[in-house]
């Protein structure tokens, strides 16, 4: 199963955007993915869910020309960071804690795109992803769907990669069993000018806005994490919560805080 929702009643996450069929099947498959994530059509919406023949993807009406963001393992920026980006030598495996032997088992509460999640996976650790919005839930649940499917990749991600679609909040009190390491990586206002954090930032920040509740992730995922909690920050953020650790693996233009979890 790709994802598992943990959610109140269906009005408490209804989320209007325009949605759009560019697929051409006319295959009412539209509304069974409104029905799925419990979205509601809005002409009106400035952001568009789209399917697209290939992939479902997010836009931004009013600035065409940032393109589509959509999820995907399989090729892209996803496939050469699995093969070229360094594996357990990347800064966020380093952060969780793998070494030798050890791949601890991760919830990643604020899963956003997915990225540093199946980083993780792709050496080796289970992850279960968690993600309150439901549009992006939709994304990260159409990019299992095509990751699950292919013949390289999707065997091991079937088995370490999952979806819950939750608000941390809540849920991080009710995960079974316990991870070993949560990761948090709450939205931040970004300084940095490159394109493609431009690009995802509008997107991203037009659909859900600023992480205004992040502070309260520290303390549950400490609660619920038996060795460690790790938070990706920029370098220029204070830490979560104003929590200052003492404990962190830095690389140009973010750090990865590292605070104690909660043994069994």
């Amino acid at each position: 199963m790709r994802c598992l929702s943990i959610t109140g009643s269906k009005a408490d996450c209804y989320v209007k955007i325009c949605l759009v069929d560019e697929t051409g099947a006319g295959d009412g498959a539209l509304s069974v993915l409104a029905a799925r994530w419990g979205l509601e059509h809005d002409d009106d919406n400035l952001m568009a869910l789209v399917m697209t023949p290939e992939h479902l993807e997010l836009r931004k009406r009013d600035e065409p020309k940032l393109g589509g963001i959509f999820v995907d393992f399989v090729g892209g920026a996803m496939a050469h960071r699995r093969k070229f980006g360094g594996g357990r030598g990347e800064a966020v495996a380093k952060a969780v804690g793998i070494k030798g032997s050890y791949l601890p088992d991760v919830v990643d509460a604020t899963a956003g795109l997915g990225r540093d999640a199946f980083v993780l996976a792709s050496v080796g650790c289970r992850v279960r992803m968690l993600e309150r919005n439901p549009v992006v839930a939709a994304l990260l649940d159409d990019g299992l769907t095509r990751g699950y499917a292919d013949p390289e990749i999707g065997p091991w991600l079937q088995e370490r990669l999952q979806l819950i679609h939750a608000s941390s909040l809540t849920a991080l009190t009710d995960i079974t069993p316990r991870p070993q390491v949560v990761y948090l990586d709450p939205m931040f206002p970004h300084k940095q000018k490159s394109a493609l954090v431009k690009k995802e930032m509008r997107v991203f920040q037009s659909l859900v806005g600023p992480d205004l509740d992040a502070d309260g992730l520290l303390e549950p995922a400490r609660q619920l994490a038996t060795k460690r909690v790790v938070v990706k920050r920029p370098d220029y953020a204070p830490p979560l919560a104003d929590v200052a650790t003492t404990n962190a693996v830095t690389t140009k233009g973010h750090r990865f805080d590292i605070y104690s979890g909660t043994p069994e």
